[in-house]
């Protein structure tokens, strides 16, 4: 009987972020008409999607055993970037350089770490504390409107009626998962994640692991910018605002071990729509915000506390 009991509770820890998902999915169908038909569902998807690809990437960075809290700030300077660029360059050069805005930021964030030995959590608040400052720089502090359709493209035009942000978060969650689990770099991670020293003396370069996971997380954080900026035609400074800590509790709510060497890319990407399906379900369903904020806190903690003692 206990043996039954602890395979439960191991199967539901395991697998908890998508009974939730199920279980959600069943209240709010029984509770709307609205909210089980494919536009609503497309449209949790699209809207959702930014936030899913910067948590596939972030899934790397936290399983090597880090955090980046300055992607929401990265994200901005390549939003408005972007804008800048498409209002006095060119509008598909302004798209075309922002995941590159984000490699270089997020390799910045990595080499800090890994050179100056410090702390990831510290290091990337300080980071993104400057990022949002180069924003504010590049805007002088004022809203970047960009009409043409050349720019706009990426965040609002459709393929076969699902937007094309969709197509890229797919790509970018199948590339994500293929860099993580079927490649030499991936198993890295996992290594490092697990036991650091032990990675450093089996010959692991893990500094230059940890740049490449830092950089990843830059590269997401820049094309999500790019697919916001061109839905909204606007570039701002504050773009992204608390972004960083959706995406690390979609990523914790996924069921990836908050202290490194162990996750799913597939598990960020549901934590993401556990998050989509409380806030969808609360606006359908007209509830208090207040009561949102509540039932997404008390989630997390119970998501934290399920994978405290999977290390």
């Amino acid at each position: 009987m206990k043996n039954i009991n602890f395979s439960f509770f191991n199967f539901f820890r395991e697998y908890a972020v998508l009974i939730l998902i199920i279980f959600l999915m069943i209240v709010l169908t029984v509770s709307s008409d609205a909210f089980l038909t494919p536009r609503n569902l497309l449209n949790i998807l699209n809207q959702n999607a930014p936030l899913a690809i910067i948590a596939s990437a972030l899934t790397l960075v936290i399983i090597v055993g880090g955090f980046d809290l300055s992607t929401a700030s990265i994200f901005a300077v390549a939003s408005v970037s972007a804008a800048w660029i498409a209002v006095n360059v060119n509008p598909y050069l302004g798209l075309f350089i922002t995941p590159f805005i984000g490699i270089l930021l997020g390799s910045l964030n990595g080499f800090i770490i890994t050179f100056f030995k410090v702390h990831s959590f510290l290091s990337t608040i300080a980071t993104s504390l400057v990022f949002r400052g180069m924003a504010i720089l590049i805007t002088s502090g004022f809203l970047i409107p960009v009409r043409m359709k050349e720019f706009v493209w990426l965040g609002r035009e459709k393929i076969l009626e699902v937007h094309v942000a969709v197509y890229i978060l797919i790509a970018f969650a199948v590339i994500s998962s293929i860099i993580l689990n079927k490649s030499k770099i991936g198993r890295y991670i996992f290594a490092i994640g697990g036991n650091e020293e032990a990675a450093i003396l089996s010959g692991i370069k893990v500094n230059l692991v940890k740049i490449f996971a830092f950089s990843f997380c830059g590269l997401a954080a820049g094309i999500a910018g790019a697919i916001q900026v061109s839905r909204i035609s606007m570039g701002t400074s504050q773009a992204g605002l608390g972004m960083e800590l959706e995406a690390i509790a979609a990523v914790i709510l996924g069921g990836t071990s908050i202290y490194g060497g162990a996750g799913a890319v597939w598990r960020s990407i549901a934590g993401v729509m556990l998050l989509a399906l409380i806030n969808n379900g609360f606006n359908i369903l007209n509830a208090d915000p207040f009561y949102k904020d509540l039932t997404t806190g008390i989630i997390i903690i119970a998501a934290v506390a399920l994978t405290s003692g999977k290390k």
